[in-house]
């Protein structure tokens, strides 16, 4: 369920724990997303083993960060991807997966990004959960801590308290996805809009698919731009493959390969996140909104909603409202 969890007044507070020989590409992802200083629901503090500086995976360090005393302050704490071995005999790394715990005790919510769960997975606050991580460690992790379940063929595993999130760009992705849960669909289309990357890719999407990239100009993006600019009509997959041009199995397969999720699929988490804006910026009824975003009738724009979000369209504007 969409909340805002915020141990203090004011900014919602992520310490980014840069681990020895982090990866830079992981670290900057979360300072992009949470970081950006002429935006303010978030303030972002970087933390170390100790204060003062982190090496990176690629050879240079980061200065000025703090000690980790820090992550007891923190509403969110991201442990970005790192290329070392956790020593969990050394006392200072000890420390540190003992602050992880203390802290999600706090409620504190724990997230990694890459190989930051071996850290998480380390401090046992992934036992009993699936997860995941870059599809090249997952076998390790998997191997390492058998007392969780590593998935290693999505993006990226939301419990609310703990998340975890497969490799490089998929970081992007959760941490988008965290902003939406957090504040809403508005501000995590602009963050998203800054960085320019797109709004949202759901978490069960696949690491990654074995074909070429589909260009802009070729593809699906014709199809899908009309899609877009239709969700308010009843749609079925028959349709958009006739607009497409394509046999209806053929549509099917060639979308599923390309978008990594069956065009059903997709049309319903775009009509969510229509549903979504229209309930956050607007004061059309919920049955209205419904109709708008194309489920047709408010009964079954809540199913799907429960379904993606966990939470109803009236909860959800009563979290994130429309104007009355």
């Amino acid at each position: 369920m969409p909340n805002i969890t915020r141990h203090s007044a004011g900014a919602h507070h992520v310490v980014i724990l840069a681990l020895p020989h982090v990866v830079a590409f992981d670290l900057s992802t979360a300072a992009q997303v949470f970081g950006f200083r002429e935006e303010d629901e978030y303030r972002t503090t970087v933390a170390g083993n100790a204060p003062g500086e982190v090496e990176t995976s690629t050879g240079f360090t980061v200065g000025g960060v703090c000690g980790p005393d820090v992550v007891l302050q923190a509403d969110t704490v991201v442990v970005p991807g790192f290329n070392s071995r956790l020593d969990t005999a050394d006392p200072g790394t000890r420390e540190v997966l003992d602050l992880l715990v203390r802290a999600s005790e706090a409620g504190v919510r724990i997230v990694s990004i890459c190989t930051g769960a071996f850290a998480l997975a380390a401090a046992g606050l992934l036992d009993g959960l699936t997860v995941t991580t870059h599809w090249y460690r997952a076998g390790e992790l998997q191997e390492t801590y058998p007392a969780l379940t590593v998935d290693p063929g999505v993006l990226y595993i939301d419990h609310g308290h703990v998340a975890t999130s497969a490799g490089v760009a998929a970081g992007i992705d959760l941490c988008l996805h965290l902003v939406r849960r957090d504040m809403g669909e508005q501000v995590a289309t602009r963050i998203a809009r800054r960085m320019v990357v797109a709004p949202h890719r759901a978490g069960g999407q696949a690491q990654f698919i074995e074909r070429p990239a589909v260009r802009p100009e070729t593809g699906m993006a014709p199809v899908l731009q009309w899609m877009t600019e239709h969700l308010s009509e009843p749609l079925t997959v028959t349709d958009c493959a006739r607009r497409a041009g394509m046999s209806l199995r053929h549509f099917q397969r060639r979308f599923t390969a390309e978008l990594g999720e069956p065009p059903a699929t997709w049309l319903i988490r775009q009509r969510v996140s229509e549903a979504r804006r229209l309930l956050e910026v607007t004061g059309l009824t919920v049955d209205a909104v419904a109709r708008r975003a194309g489920f047709g009738t408010a009964t079954t724009m809540r199913r799907h909603m429960v379904a993606q979000l966990g939470v109803t369209p009236t909860a959800y504007r009563r979290s994130f409202g429309g104007p009355s």
